[in-house]
């Protein structure tokens, strides 16, 4: 007994050779609720979205990253990166030619790109927060499965913490302190973002109403109806694409918007894009700069004791 006690020892230490304190290989299930198994922690990285690549920078996974997207800008750092080609149009020879021991998806990559890596007998994990508490989670896991755990533990603590900033304040707010809200993601034609979005999560925890909450998605919306709706607050994405930003100075421009309260009231403001369309690290920045937009006198520079 004590001999095959010794054995089953010998082969649990073999098998962790190359694990991390921190790492413990299985099965998981990913953000799409697909089961992965991890046997080793990943040394070559590919990553198929800028959210991503935000993460496996904040852990300090920057070195094992050996692909990335054409939109992955940030950090700096990510730019150097060989790329696989775009968000939506990835390279699979590219991604294959780089020898990764995992690639880190998304949901738009499922239908074809995932199962073509997989064929292929490369691991991938997907992410799909659609909620910064999601953001969190997705953080938490890629932390697992590429042996950060603490860094990732850390990270999750301190963005946590600023998140607990805004909705200790937000969250007591009856629906009448909480002001009409239009988010603009484009101009031609309108888009905005609905329920089931990021940008409507950040929204309703920085304080305010979203005024297409009745919409699920990213969808166009009708002049007639925002004018009706007569949002308070505007606040325009920007930098994305080529637009830069156009969809501002539509909003500023378009006559038929003059007399709505956002207008009047000179409560129009810009967002970068990429902060509050990416979920990764850097959506509580976002978060943080809606909550300003939304309710200065809480969270603006000029707020009592700032």
């Amino acid at each position: 007994m004590r001999y095959c006690s010794l054995v089953v020892l010998a082969l649990v230490l073999l098998a962790c050779i190359h694990c991390t304190p921190e790492y413990i290989p299985g099965n998981l299930l990913d953000g799409l609720g697909r089961s992965v198994t991890m046997d080793t922690v990943p040394q070559r990285i590919v990553s198929l979205a800028p959210s991503n690549t935000e993460i496996l920078f904040a852990l300090g996974l920057g070195d094992q990253v050996v692909g990335v997207t054409e939109y992955c800008n940030y950090p700096e750092a990510a730019k150097a990166k060989p790329k696989v080609g775009g968000f939506s149009t990835v390279d699979i020879e590219k991604v294959v030619s780089l020898k990764p021991d995992l690639v880190l998806a998304t949901q738009i990559h499922a239908k074809k790109v995932i199962p073509a890596l997989e064929n292929l007998g490369i691991t991938v994990v997907a992410l799909n927060p659609k909620t910064l508490n999601g953001v969190l989670k997705s953080i938490t896991l890629v932390g697992q499965i590429t042996g950060r755990s603490e860094p990732a533990s850390e990270l999750v603590g301190q963005l946590g913490s600023r998140i607990d900033e805004i909705t200790k304040e937000t969250q007591k707010m009856s629906l009448a302190d909480r002001p009409r809200i239009f988010y603009v993601t484009w101009h031609d034609p309108l888009m905005t973002a609905g329920t089931g979005t990021l940008a409507n999560d950040v929204i309703n925890l920085a304080g305010g109403q979203n005024i297409a909450s009745d919409v699920t998605g990213d969808k166009s919306i009708d002049l007639e109806t925002v004018i009706d709706r007569n949002p308070e607050v505007i606040i325009v994405s920007v930098g994305m694409g080529t637009g830069e930003d156009s969809p501002w100075q539509y909003i500023k421009s378009e006559p038929r918007l003059e007399n709505i309260s956002a207008l009047l009231h000179s409560r129009v403001y810009k967002i970068d894009g990429d902060l509050i369309h990416r979920p990764g690290p850097r959506i509580v920045d976002a978060l943080e700069k809606m909550a300003e937009f939304i309710h200065p006198q809480l969270f603006g520079q000029d707020r009592p004791g700032k």
